[in-house]
């Protein structure tokens, strides 16, 4: 079965991006992921339903969803401080679902999501317009996690030697 997909209008885009925010908040990523696509599909480089659809895919890590399609979106948003920022929101969100997950590999994958995740902001951090501490921000919550949870930690040498990292690959820092 297939259906042809219906074209939204260029003048509601701004009341799309409300109704994706809403959904966010909700908690219905999907919802919101869906009407970032019928933005970008009358807009394709939009960036504010590239940053929506980004953190849309982001809230679903928690339902095991990999950090692939986010970093797909990643590529798509234009401008050094957002890349580099929004490259340290999905490793810290990755991290955060990992937190969640029970076993002795939990606290290594969240540990190294999390290290990457602070990579990332110290980047955005050297391209952040005067008076924007958001990267600080976020850099101190990804410290904060780490030094107040003892199980994230980095892997042992016998989880180091077998690391494989499945999930994301390093971005654009090259951390």
């Amino acid at each position: 079965m297939s259906f042809e997909l219906k074209t939204i209008s260029v003048q509601s885009i701004p009341e799309a991006l409300a109704k994706a925010q809403r959904y966010r908040l909700l908690g219905e990523p999907t919802l919101a992921e869906s009407i970032c696509l019928d933005i970008l599909a009358v807009v394709p480089d939009h960036q504010q339903a590239l940053v929506s659809l980004l953190l849309a895919r982001t809230d679903q890590f928690h339902s095991n969803a990999h950090a692939k399609p986010a970093q797909d979106v990643l590529a798509r948003i234009q401008g050094d401080y957002e890349r580099a920022y929004y490259a340290g929101i999905v490793w810290e969100r990755l991290g955060h679902a990992r937190i969640r997950q029970s076993g002795a590999a939990a606290g290594p994958a969240a540990y190294h999501a999390l290290r990457e995740a602070m990579g990332h902001y110290e980047r955005a951090m050297r391209f952040a317009p005067p008076g924007n501490d958001d990267a600080i921000l976020r850099w101190n919550t990804c410290a904060r996690v780490i030094l107040q949870n003892p199980g994230i930690r980095p892997p042992s040498e016998e989880q180091a030697d077998a690391w494989v990292d499945h999930e994301a690959t390093p971005g654009p820092s090259g951390t």
